[in-house]
């Protein structure tokens, strides 16, 4: 009696060890999924820092991070197989060196990234602007820069769960499962903390030596529970028996069992593809923001760790057979997002936004239920088989965007490319419903079939009725590309450029003043002139008025398109021996060119906080600036001044006058405009009368200076800006504390503590 009781004990005493050994185990995925979503999104926009803020690059950084993660899952994978005699101790060693490696490139991304860009400027005509053997070289070196790292990362599923498969038997046939919504949960962490709370105080370096941190508390903490697994019940359990494969089914939902990994490999080629599509959807309604991203994926993420969690609660009870009609459900909510981004949908206000994006929780919902369950299906908790079924749902997340963003958004647009990418959910479930086993349930069968039918009919209802976004102007002219789309609309000087359905510029002199201001400045006849940021092309014609060699870049390749729809005279003018006019990232332009300029004028898209222009008003970028200025030449740049946030106003100023000796600040032309015209130089800007600047000026910039007036002549034209000039210190002053803007501190992007707390990091 008393030997029974003490085996009793001990085996409550085991189950309880194994019991706190999963709360852990989901503890350093929480953890694990926190720090990889952070590295994923500052080591995208280090590299762009490096590269250029081009769709291109941001391609390339997002496969080679998704890539190292598929090869790390399957080579993991294959590697559990190989050491399948080894005990729970010797694994979760195994993934505390996996966690530490991660946590060491938190301090050797930045750096490569840095040895990467100088090496591609290094590298002369080869590494040439806007060429494929520059796109080559950055995607090689990004290569090499993030695969092992993101390798490492995509070890961690596989390797885990054969740690699980080890010390937990009875819980690792759904061990990924498991261990995924654990990943999914600390993802969503990683999103709101990260973008609303440490970049902000942190910047990007100071966010990851956190995420980096935690990794090493991650790997510390692996290796010192490794210790406890050294109990008789353990040896005795490696001893007594040997691997046991799992029992596989031959058939899933009466296909074959195969058709599970292209079922994988279609949830994530859609869901990726989807959500490129949603961000240039819900642009007009949330903004062009770095939270706004920052919101579609918090929600994409809480939706997936619903479903998610919901398929964990009803795995035992409903089994595989229960996702039959799933995926009509997930094939009509992938169209859901068309209708509430219906420009014509009759909701409007501060709900807008939120009601909106909403829209997407369905999907993402039911693809959360559906991802964990196939590759449970598949591997049955070995480890080797749950690597290989998440490499192959990784392989479609790298397939989605690249097919969304270069392929089906130009042709189609977002409303028809959510549909294109739906169809293959609809394939699936067709193939389902129709291919249920003989021997399944009859009214489980009709109940399927049913779901598919209505599914069908609903998704052919919601795109009839719907409408993209352009249709709500009824004079327009759309250009679409890979990196945005783009809508030319209106007449007279009530036309409007949108991108992405937010309005980027319109026809104002501003647009003028900023190139023949700092033209009329300088004390010698210029040469020569770049613009940085096309838009409308308005300062292009300004600038080739005065009948110097003009290069403008733009980031957007429809932009320049449209040129036309703005200006009678843009195919003489493109046509000019002395026009150049580049799609590229105007930092890398510069980056890869050794050209000097009397004048370079930078009119970065509005607003301020839009994600990306910190680069345009960073210090590193003044830097690169002052090497391209000839001896006299003058910066100008154009801020927008929206009232609303004054540190980034006195953050601008104070970055200019700490890289030039010599800055001037004029306002906007416009008499009710809130717009500010920096000047800078390496060489004295000393004060100049309206009229010796006016006679600088040649007759046909005269003639273009004052064609939109408000005033007949050039003089009384910089009259209205000169007789305002501002004072720089004073605008330093509005927010005294505040620091410089550079590229790992982008002040302007990220403003919520700041206007919440009234606080300085």
């Amino acid at each position: 009696m008393q030997v029974l009781e003490e085996q009793s004990g001990t085996v409550v005493e085991e189950s309880r060890s194994r019991s706190s050994n999963l709360v852990w185990y989901f503890s350093f995925f929480v953890v694990s999924g926190f720090c990889g979503l952070v590295y994923e999104v500052v080591w995208l926009r280090l590299a762009m820092a490096s590269f250029g803020v081009t769709t291109a690059l941001a391609s390339i950084v997002i496969s080679m991070f998704m890539a190292g993660l598929g090869l790390g899952s399957w080579g993991s994978g294959i590697l559990t197989r190989r050491v399948r005699a080894a005990n729970g101790q010797r694994l979760l060693r195994l993934y505390s060196i996996a966690e530490l490696c991660v946590g060491v490139s938190s301090v050797a991304v930045p750096l490569e990234l840095k040895l990467g860009r100088a090496l591609v400027q290094h590298m002369g005509s080869f590494g040439a602007w806007q060429s494929w053997g520059y796109y080559a070289l950055a995607g090689i070196w990004l290569a090499l820069t993030l695969v092992p790292w993101c390798t490492c990362m995509g070890s961690t599923f596989p390797l885990l769960m054969a740690v699980i498969r080890k010390t937990a038997c009875e819980e690792s046939e759904r061990s990924f499962s498991y261990l995924y919504v654990a990943n999914v949960f600390g993802a969503l962490l990683g999103t709101l903390v990260a973008a609303f709370v440490l970049i902000e105080l942190l910047g990007f370096q100071g966010t990851l030596l956190v995420a980096g941190g935690l990794n090493a508390a991650l790997a510390l903490s692996a290796f010192g529970l490794s210790s406890r697994f050294r109990s008789p019940l353990e040896k005795e359990s490696l001893l007594a028996a040997e691997f046991v494969p799992p029992q596989i089914q031959t058939h899933f939902l009466g296909l074959p069992s195969n058709s599970i990994l292209a079922m994988l490999f279609t949830t994530g080629m859609v869901s990726m593809g989807l959500e490129v599509v949603w961000t240039r959807q819900f642009t007009p309604y949330l903004g062009p923001f770095v939270y706004a991203f920052a919101r579609i994926l918090a929600v994409y993420l809480l939706a997936t760790l619903l479903g998610s969690h919901h398929y964990r609660k009803k795995a035992q009870s409903v089994g595989v057979g229960g996702s039959s009609s799933a995926w009509s459900w997930l094939a009509l909510f992938a169209l859901i997002p068309i209708m509430t981004a219906d420009p014509l949908l009759p909701i409007g206000g501060a709900e807008s936004a939120g009601l909106r994006l909403n829209g997407i929780a369905l999907f993402c919902a039911v693809a959360g239920y559906l991802t964990p369950l196939l590759v449970d299906a598949w591997s049955g908790g070995d480890p080797d088989r749950a690597g290989t079924a998440y490499a192959v749902n990784i392989v479609g997340s790298i397939v989605g965007p690249l097919v969304a963003g270069f392929w089906l958004l130009p042709w189609l647009g977002e409303r028809k490319s959510t549909l294109a990418l739906a169809l293959p959910l609809f394939a699936i479930a067709a193939a389902t419903a129709l291919c249920a086993p003989a021997d399944a349930n009859p009214k489980g069968r009709l109940g399927t079939r049913a779901t598919f039918v209505v599914a069908s009919m609903a998704a052919v209802l919601l795109f009839v009725k719907s409408h993209d976004f352009e249709t709500k102007f009824a004079v327009r002219e759309v250009r679409r590309d890979y990196a945005a789309t783009v809508i030319a609309t209106g007449t007279g000087f009530e036309r409007q450029l949108l991108v992405n359905g937010f309005n980027m510029t319109w026809l104002t002199p501003d647009n003028k003043y900023m190139v023949h201001l700092p033209l009329a400045m300088m004390q010698r006849p210029p040469q020569n002139g770049l613009i940085i940021c096309f838009g409308m092309g308005t300062g292009f014609r300004s600038m080739m008025s005065w009948g110097i060699p003009t290069t403008a870049v733009d980031l957007i390749p429809s932009v320049p398109k449209l040129f036309g729809y703005f200006n009678e005279n843009a195919a003489q003018l493109e046509s000019s021996p002395l026009a150049r006019i580049v799609v590229d990232d105007g930092r890398r332009f510069l980056d890869s060119s050794s050209r000097l300029y009397d004048a370079i004028v930078i009119d970065p898209p509005p607003p301020p906080q839009a994600p990306g222009t910190s680069l345009l008003y960073s210090s590193e970028f003044y830097e690169v600036i002052k090497k391209h200025l000839r001896r006299g030449g003058i910066l100008e740049e154009w801020f927008i001044d929206d009232k609303s946030d004054p540190a980034i106003k006195a953050s601008a100023a104070k970055t200019l006058t700490q890289a030039f000796p010599y800055v001037r600040a004029f306002p906007s032309f416009n008499q009710g405009g809130s717009g500010i015209y920096f000047l800078a130089s390496m060489d004295p800007l000393p004060a100049t009368s309206s009229a010796v600047l006016a006679s600088r000026m040649p007759a046909a910039a005269v003639a273009d200076f004052v064609e939109w007036g408000p005033a007949k002549t050039p003089q009384a034209q910089f009259d209205v800006t000169l007789s305002r000039e501002l004072n720089v210190k004073a605008l330093i002053a509005e927010a005294p504390r505040v620091p410089t803007t550079t590229d790992d501190a982008p002040i302007n992007e990220y403003f919520l503590l700041r206007r919440w707390f009234h606080s300085y990091k």
